[in-house]
């Protein structure tokens, strides 16, 4: 059985929030023509996700929180 890491928990966490990050900006790309409000919050959700991967990344290099 193998156990897992935590640096392997890490890059999976990353990889999770990387891919959710590009979901919400394909969304709000789509919602452009539709909903402009609801695309822009989208982005903005895009946004928010890439600042959580920095914080994470951060946070497994034992750096600090820019």
């Amino acid at each position: 059985m193998n156990v897992p890491t935590e640096s392997e928990k890490f890059s999976e966490l990353v990889e999770h929030l990387r891919k959710a990050a590009e979901a919400a900006y394909m969304i709000g790309h789509l919602r452009r023509d539709s909903d402009e409000q609801s695309s822009h919050g989208f982005l903005g959700i895009g946004q928010l996700l890439e600042r959580i991967v920095i914080q994470v990344t951060a946070l497994a290099t034992k750096g600090r929180f820019n």
